[in-house]
């Protein structure tokens, strides 16, 4: 009878020779001495002993276990040989064979009749290599940091506005006016630059319709955009319906500001600045 290290290696070269890796080659072959350990704790129970019969002659003691085949779909071997009468014949337990390739293992069933029964193998899925679980590294992402990166930055920006508003403020002179004069009304009388483009709306719809309906609706769509446009692209190709949005939006109060600006005269009337001149001051 083999025994469980013999086994070890016997697998382990039938495994190498089959070009298994070696991590597969190694687990099946502990698995198969596994397996021999458990039998050997556990061994089969032999035959009784046979006496001698009467004088005309005795039968064969007794009929040896069944083996199964080392290889998947062998048949159990046959019975022994009968031995003359008169000597007392011992079966002994034949040892159980390494599984082949996957094959499970089979032991003699203990109700006599050398029928072989498979055992409950645990088959090896897979080998998974310690490389494989550990800890990955997070890739490196298109960050900067706050400091001094960002920070810089806006630095920066800060002295270019500041420099451009001292620049105009020294170039344009800003005077306080005289005290309004309810009397007297400036003509034209223009809303401060910021509210033009509403003024220049009052010239072509009705009040309740430019002073509230079309800015409520400028509103709203401008709240409802970000929950319509969910892209979280920033590529101006990706973001098409955000840039036509904000373009409208942008362009249609810079045309209203513009005109009311600078061409509207007298009456709030149209007129041509390079012709009558500017009637706008800030």
């Amino acid at each position: 009878m083999p025994t469980p290290d013999e086994i070890y290696e016997q697998v382990l070269s039938e495994e190498t020779s089959k070009g298994s890796s070696p991590a597969v080659a190694q687990a099946r072959a502990k698995a198969a001495r596994v397996r021999a350990q458990k039998g050997a704790a556990k061994p089969a129970t032999p035959a009784p002993e046979a006496s001698s019969g009467d004088g005309d002659g005795a039968q064969p003691a007794a009929q040896a276990e069944a083996q199964p085949a080392a290889q998947a779909g062998a048949q159990p071997a046959a019975g022994a040989t009968a031995r003359p009468a008169g000597t007392a014949t011992k079966t002994k337990p034949a040892a159980k064979p390494a599984p082949g390739n996957g094959a499970p293992a089979t032991k003699t069933n203990g109700g006599g009749n050398g029928a072989a029964v498979p055992e409950r193998v645990q088959r090896l899925l897979a080998v998974v290599k310690p490389e494989s679980i550990q800890k990955v590294e997070r890739q490196p992402m298109d960050r900067v940091n706050v400091w001094p990166h960002l920070m810089a930055a806006e630095f920066l920006a800060l002295l270019v506005v500041m420099a451009l508003l001292t620049f105009f403020s020294v170039a344009v002179d800003a005077p306080l006016r005289e005290l309004a004069n309810f009397n007297q009304t400036p003509n034209p009388s223009k809303a401060p630059w910021y509210f033009l483009g509403l003024q220049e709306l009052l010239r072509y719809f009705h009040p309740q319709v430019a002073g509230v309906t079309i800015p409520t609706v400028i509103i709203i769509g401008l709240m409802v955009a970000p929950f319509v446009d969910r892209n979280p692209s920033t590529r101006p190709d990706d973001r098409k319906l955000a840039i036509v949005l904000f373009t409208f939006f942008v362009m249609s109060f810079a045309v209203l500001t513009i005109i009311g600006m600078f061409f509207r005269g007298p009456g709030f009337n149209f007129t041509f600045p390079w012709y009558d001149g500017i009637f706008f001051e800030l």
